[in-house]
């Protein structure tokens, strides 16, 4: 099987789960340790989506998904000085303020 082939049959696991558990929600009610078997199916959802979006960047010939955000967004760190000034009234946590004395 190829890497498409198993992300599908996974797919499609998934999508037996999320029904598996919305019927077993209706049956038991929308309590605490439902919704965190929902949460976890969601998680999976998302894990799922950001695993194909990486199988779809390492490969080009599969178009990438709509869904959540590309893989190849990347934030540039600028290589200039830090402006310190941004911080000048802020205070550090727990410490207070940087021109007083911690206690």
């Amino acid at each position: 099987m190829s890497l498409h082939d198993d992300l599908t049959a996974v797919q499609r696991s998934l999508e037996d789960l999320v029904r598996s558990v919305g019927r077993l929600e209706q049956r038991v009610g929308g309590g605490l340790e439902i919704r965190r078997v929902r949460s976890d199916t969601d998680h999976l959802r998302e894990s799922l989506e950001l695993l194909r979006a990486q199988a779809s960047a390492d490969s080009p010939d599969r178009p990438a998904p709509t869904a959540g955000r590309a893989v190849s967004d990347m934030v540039t760190i600028p290589d200039a000085p830090y402006d310190a000034s941004l911080w000048t009234d802020a205070e550090d946590e727990g410490l207070g303020a940087r021109d007083r004395r911690a206690p």
